[in-house]
């Protein structure tokens, strides 16, 4: 039996989190952006310290978005609760707030994802893919968040 999908998470295998995530990782803290990688800071919904995860921006027809691959995971929770955060290249940080997209408006959000990311992610869209039929995108939506980002002036916190 399937888990709700707001409970929908695929935690990563031991080489995506031991190898693969820190490789990613420590080449984005060095300024060497890997297809788009940033590190992303946001603050714990309890703990109120950053958290930080490796992640991919997608730049869409002017707007910058977030995907979670892998579900609901630890830091989409903690985007909801703080609305924003930071992401990194290097010595570069850039603070932005975040809005969750509602599943209708996801499909070329996911679309997009997929074409730029698909053989480093597509497992995790249960057979989905940039070619898919919009109603299989449409299907898959409510297990993948995203999130639209919009830069903050300079000045202001995340």
């Amino acid at each position: 039996m399937e888990a709700a999908t707001s409970d929908h998470f695929k935690r990563p295998g031991w080489f995506t989190k031991n190898i693969f995530n820190r490789i990613v990782a420590a080449l984005t803290r060095l300024g060497i952006s890997v297809w788009g990688s940033r590190v992303l800071e946001v603050r714990g919904r309890t703990s109120g310290e950053w958290r930080r995860t490796p992640v991919n921006l997608l730049t869409l027809e002017g707007e910058r978005y977030l995907v979670a691959p892998r579900g609901h995971t630890q830091w989409v929770r903690n985007m909801r609760v703080s609305g924003g955060g930071r992401l990194r290249v290097g010595p570069r940080s850039e603070s932005f707030t975040a809005s969750e997209l509602d599943d209708a408006d996801k499909v070329p959000v996911l679309r997009a994802y997929l074409e730029r990311w698909k053989a480093e992610v597509g497992v995790f869209f249960d057979g989905v893919g940039p070619d898919s039929p919009e109603q299989e995108l449409r299907r898959i939506a409510p297990k993948h968040p995203v999130f639209r980002l919009s830069a903050l002036a300079p000045g202001d916190a995340a």
